[in-house]
């Protein structure tokens, strides 16, 4: 993996600027997981220009929404001839699994003088990409420039892509579509083997593995609510693993 801008342990800390630590943030982009996300916009723009989705939407949706699962339900309730408010609902549900990684990687990010505000505003950069690597990084980085590095890594992520997806929209007549489809799967891919190594508590794994077995069975029933069946079931047998696993620690 490229280097993750990180200081080395005889650097003098508390010299550093918070606009160096901005910048180390900013470094990550040429890190592996940074490039794979970068992979996946490029399949993301064709999906876009192929669905009737022009430039400037394109990239207000991934610079607003952010988080790429959202914005290809989007996509896909704009071709489904979604309303307004269905379309609305169904963004907002394939987003609601990103509130407890907010919860989780707030309190890592705040230091002694935080401002609310600030954590606010980053929250929004906060995704499944940038949330993996500010967990593995954070604890090497003063608490109170935290903020700061995580800003140069979230803002440096987010306008990238917006920047791919822009470049790649224009030029995607010159793309087989096979190629936007190969690029678009490695994001998914990336995102199971590093929540599954990143994972800190063994529900995390008993969660994943519900949910790819589930997933296959529910949507032959009902393929119009699979995703939400799955997350519900999946939740449930997560929930009833832990409860066992508290009574056989305290039986």
């Amino acid at each position: 993996m490229a280097d993750s801008g990180l200081p080395s342990h005889h650097a003098d800390e508390n010299v550093r600027t918070r606009f160096s630590w901005f910048l180390s943030g900013a470094s990550l982009i040429t890190s592996i997981p940074a490039l794979i996300l970068m992979t996946a916009h490029v399949g993301f723009a064709g999906f876009a220009s192929e669905n009737g989705v022009t430039l400037l939407q394109a990239t207000f949706m991934v610079a607003i929404i952010w988080a790429l699962p959202a914005n290809i339900v989007l996509i896909g309730a704009i071709a489904g001839g979604y309303s307004l408010f269905g379309a609305a609902i169904a963004v907002g549900l394939s987003s609601i699994r990103l509130m407890p990684m907010v919860a989780a990687f707030v309190p890592e990010m705040r230091g002694p003088k935080t401002r609310k505000i600030t954590l606010l505003f980053l929250s929004h950069f906060i995704a499944v990409t940038a949330w993996v690597m500010g967990m593995d990084r954070l604890k090497h980085v003063p608490r109170d420039m935290r903020t700061s590095y995580f800003a140069g890594l979230g803002i440096t992520l987010t306008l990238t892509n917006t920047l791919v997806v822009a470049v790649v929209y224009v030029l995607s007549t010159d793309f087989p579509p096979m190629v936007f489809a190969a690029l678009f799967f490695l994001t998914p891919m990336y995102f199971l083997t590093s929540l599954w190594g990143s994972a800190r508590d063994r529900s995390v794994h008993v969660a994943m593995v519900s949910g790819l077995l589930l997933f296959p069975v529910i949507h032959s029933i009902a393929p119009a609510y699979d995703l939400l069946l799955t997350g519900v079931v999946g939740g449930i047998v997560t929930m009833a693993y832990v409860h066992l696993a508290k009574r056989s620690a305290t039986g």
